[in-house]
C-alpha cells in the first residue's frame, strides 16, 4: 500500500488548473504563496463590487443571477448536450462503428464547450 505525502498532494493539486471565480478563465499558478483566485484584476473587483452589493441582503454572495434570456439560453445548451449525449448512447447501443461514435462525440463535445461559455 503507498500512501501519499502531504506534499505531493498539495503539488497534484496545485497541478491541476484553477479556474477564475469570475469570469471563469484558467489562472496562472506562480508556484508561491497561496493560489490567485482571479485571473485578472477586473475580475477581483468585480466580485468585490458583487460582494458589496448583496451586503446585508438575503441574496447569498456567492449567488449567481442570470436575466430570463440568460436563464433561458443556458438551459437550451445544456438540453443540447443532454440531446447530443442521448444521441451517443443509441449509437453505441445500435453497434455503431468508430467513425460515427468519433463524430457523435464530437457533438458532444462542441455542446458541453457551447454550455459552458456561459459565463
Amino acid at each position: 500500500m503507498t500512501s501519499v505525502t502531504p506534499t505531493a498532494a498539495r503539488d497534484a493539486t496545485r497541478a491541476r488548473p484553477q479556474s477564475c471565480r469570475w469570469c471563469g478563465r484558467e489562472v496562472a499558478d506562480t508556484g508561491m504563496g497561496r493560489r490567485r483566485q482571479y485571473c485578472r484584476q477586473s475580475c477581483r473587483q468585480r466580485a468585490y463590487e458583487q460582494r458589496a452589493m448583496v451586503k446585508g441582503t438575503s441574496v447569498p454572495a456567492d449567488a449567481v443571477v442570470l436575466s430570463a434570456d440568460e436563464a433561458s439560453l443556458l438551459s437550451d445548451r445544456v438540453y443540447q448536450v443532454r440531446c447530443a449525449a442521448e444521441d451517443m448512447a443509441v449509437a453505441i447501443e445500435e453497434g455503431a462503428g468508430p467513425a460515427e461514435l468519433r463524430e457523435l462525440c464530437d457533438a458532444v463535445m462542441r455542446a458541453a464547450q457551447a454550455a459552458d461559455g456561459w459565463r
